[in-house]
């Protein structure tokens, strides 16, 4: 079906809706520009990424059309002098992107299955992750063509992964067989820990902006957890408010309490 960007405030009022963009296809992912507060990117279920400006009423500034199946994963990198953008895709190539140029700056193909999520290292310039259905996590830099790292991260498909803002080598792969695990990737043969818990696929996970050890994760089992995988009991809490698939979440980078 069609797909609606909302755009939402928080105030004293609750939560506003300041803007909303439609889109003649399902919209899976969004991305915030980290170099102008007004534009956002999203993908969609036509293979396509837009990029949208708040400012302007009307539909995306660009539309990307390279992609030849869905785009399910979009991020904008997050380390300071570069602007660049990847997607990930059911067709089982990333795609790097600068939102200044109309076309992509390279696709990156291995994947056997399909992408699910593609993130970039908050830590080293031009290296991103990817998870899929091919049950691997993979390590790329945008410098050379080929996969860095090849993790078989579990036996099911990967459908999220997220790298730690306190260490450079550290991952958290959720997946489909219920669990979460950490990688360390100068030794990728044993998961750093296992966090188990979850009675259904792990759709996305979050590690904390605030604290080294802490993430969160959401499930199709309708719940939220929060763990901290430096404690013996790791699981800090079950949210279970949602009465439906749980698809997302984020934390905050301003108020540590906040999800």
């Amino acid at each position: 079906g069609c797909g609606t960007l909302a755009i939402l405030e928080q105030n004293e009022a609750g939560i506003v809706l300041l803007r909303s963009f439609d889109w003649n296809d399902g919209l899976f992912d969004v991305t915030w520009s980290e170099n102008n507060e007004n534009v956002l990117i999203t993908c969609s279920g036509d293979g396509a990424l837009q990029i949208w400006d708040m400012g302007k009423t009307k539909g995306p500034l660009q539309v990307y059309k390279e992609h030849t199946l869905e785009a399910y994963s979009v991020d904008w990198s997050q380390t300071r002098g570069e602007q660049l953008v990847v997607s990930g895709s059911w067709d089982q190539t990333a795609k790097l992107w600068d939102p200044a140029v109309g076309k992509s700056l390279c696709t990156f193909k291995g994947h056997e299955g399909v992408i699910y999520s593609t993130i970039w290292s908050p830590h080293i310039p031009g290296c991103f992750a990817s998870a899929s259905g091919d049950q691997t996590l993979r390590i790329w830099d945008v410098k050379t063509p080929g996969v860095k790292l090849v993790i078989p991260a579990h036996q099911a498909e990967v459908l999220s992964c997220d790298w730690c803002k306190y260490d450079e080598n550290l991952l958290v792969t959720g997946a489909v067989d219920c669990s979460l695990k950490g990688w360390d990737l100068r030794n990728i043969r044993q998961p750093v820990f296992v966090l188990l818990g979850h009675t259904y696929a792990i759709r996305r996970v979050k590690f904390s902006p605030f604290h080294a050890s802490i993430l969160a994760s959401c499930s199709y089992d309708f719940t939220v957890r929060f763990w901290d995988f430096s404690k013996p009991n790791p699981l800090l809490e079950t949210v279970e408010h949602h009465t439906e698939f749980t698809c997302g979440l984020d934390l905050s980078l301003h108020n540590r309490g906040q999800v």
